[in-house]
């Protein structure tokens, strides 16, 4: 089946993981390879809990750790064993069903974020990806875009940075001053 022959069923949105899309028994689009980073993830940890303290005695400090990663290594391969025996899910593709092209863009848009955050501010940046990110899931007007934005980053910014003061970086936007003219216009020294 080709990408342009692909038809979602909606009749199957919701489906638990443990019945991908619905077919039980069926292996989904990128399962295996998750299945395969869970197991190196695992052994991975499990040496980095071994190299605590080795295995000495159930009282060593690496013993939680190396349970955990054991439990987690096992659990892992067992899985990796059920996947590996389904067949592929045919109806299905990992651009469609699993990752849609919209997924991928607010990704980037985290990503975005990221790496803007330092540079431009937490304002600037936040302004910016609730703008794109509200515009593209509700797909309603410009005026309700901008209104549900700025609502949102005055409600966070005065939540986090005047009520809990968590200081945020402030980039291109001087922040302390505008605060600073702010409270001389409430003390009456402006």
């Amino acid at each position: 089946m080709t990408e342009s022959e692909h038809h979602h069923d909606s009749s199957r949105d919701g489906s638990s993981d443990a019945t991908p899309g619905g077919a039980a028994g069926k292996r989904r689009p990128g399962e295996l390879v998750f299945t395969i980073i869970l197991v190196i993830f695992s052994a991975v940890l499990l040496w980095n809990a071994y190299g605590i303290a080795g295995f000495e005695a159930l009282s060593s400090p690496g013993a939680i750790p190396m349970g955990t990663a054991a439990v987690m290594l096992i659990s892992a391969a067992m899985v990796l064993n059920q996947t590996l025996r389904k067949p592929r899910a045919e109806d299905e593709t990992m651009l469609q069903d699993i990752v849609p092209p919209l997924v991928i863009v607010l990704a980037l848009f985290l990503v975005a974020y990221g790496v803007l955050l330092e540079p431009l501010g937490f304002l600037p940046t936040s302004l910016l990806f609730l703008l794109a990110s509200i515009k593209i899931l509700s797909k309603r007007s410009w005026g309700f875009t901008i209104t549900v934005s700025v609502g949102s980053l005055l409600g966070i910014y005065l939540v986090f940075r005047i009520v809990f003061t968590v200081l945020m970086p402030t980039g291109i936007i001087p922040e302390a001053e505008i605060l600073q003219a702010i409270r001389n216009l409430f003390a009456g020294g402006a």
